[in-house]
């Protein structure tokens, strides 16, 4: 399990019960990414991987004006062209990181998530936004592109049309517009954006683990395969989970008609 960081740190590490909610802890900067949170959010990331006891994590950002305004610019003015590939690389790493963890990662979006931060969030598995979140990939205006991955996850996400309207134009889409093209899973009050988080996660947590992380997998790396292969894919995962405990327990509980007791075997 991650050492929890301390207050000064840039990411606030809270491990509650199955579940652990990590937050981007740069309020006075609407917590803008720099290289230093950038860093310690891999790290961070890289911990989850050894709780073998954790069902969910939920990401979310410090306050209730934003779950991040993006890279802080003032980083990025300066980098020469040689150095810009590795800006973009280690953004994409992270994401990377967050979209093939091994198990459910929820976006808790409160308030503005625009540039590296929408980014962040499309590369989580599912997402929930309050009702005064906004989302933009507005780097164009910039003289740059979306350097995180998102010119390929909102494209994927939203199909091409839509995501070229947002990203050619810069603007900011409202939450309720976000929920009707698919860019959000659920939009609730500010006030109940973690309890609405939470409960999902609690209600990932009831489900078998090592089918969890199977289906992350299949949906994951299938959707970079030719469907033949992806099929495969499934196939050999689905014969896998029979060599389980856990499949035998759920198998087993519910033609008993009771609760399931997984242990992640």
């Amino acid at each position: 399990m991650p050492v929890l960081p301390t207050m000064t740190s840039l990411i606030n590490y809270e491990r509650r019960e199955s579940f652990a909610v990590i937050r981007l802890n740069r309020p006075e900067k609407l917590n803008a990414v720099s290289r230093d949170m950038l860093a310690e959010l891999t790290d961070i990331f890289k911990q989850t991987t050894d709780d073998h006891d954790l069902r969910a994590i939920i990401l979310t950002g410090e306050g209730d004006r934003a779950f991040s305004a993006g890279t802080d610019l003032g980083e990025l003015i300066d980098i020469p062209a040689a150095e810009a590939r590795g800006v973009a690389n280690r953004g994409q790493a992270l994401c990377n990181q967050v979209e093939n963890s091994p198990v459910p990662v929820i976006a808790a979006v409160n308030g503005i998530a625009a540039g590296a931060g929408c980014e962040l969030a499309l590369a989580c598995h599912l997402r929930i936004a309050s009702t005064n979140s906004s989302f933009s990939l507005p780097e164009l205006k910039l003289g740059i592109i979306p350097g995180y991955g998102g010119t390929q996850r909102l494209t994927r996400e939203i199909g091409r049309g839509r995501a070229f309207e947002i990203m050619l134009t810069g603007r900011s889409v409202a939450a309720e517009e976000a929920l009707r093209i698919g860019l959000v899973n659920r939009v609730v009050p500010s006030d109940a954006l973690l309890a609405e988080a939470e409960a999902l996660a609690h209600e990932i947590a009831q489900l078998a683990p090592l089918a969890i992380r199977s289906c992350l997998e299949a949906v994951t790396r299938g959707a970079d395969m030719q469907l033949e292969k992806a099929l495969d894919l499934e196939a050999q995962l689905f014969a896998r989970l029979f060599a389980t405990d856990d499949m035998r327990e759920g198998t087993r509980a519910f033609l008993e008609k009771r609760k399931p007791t997984f242990k992640g075997k």
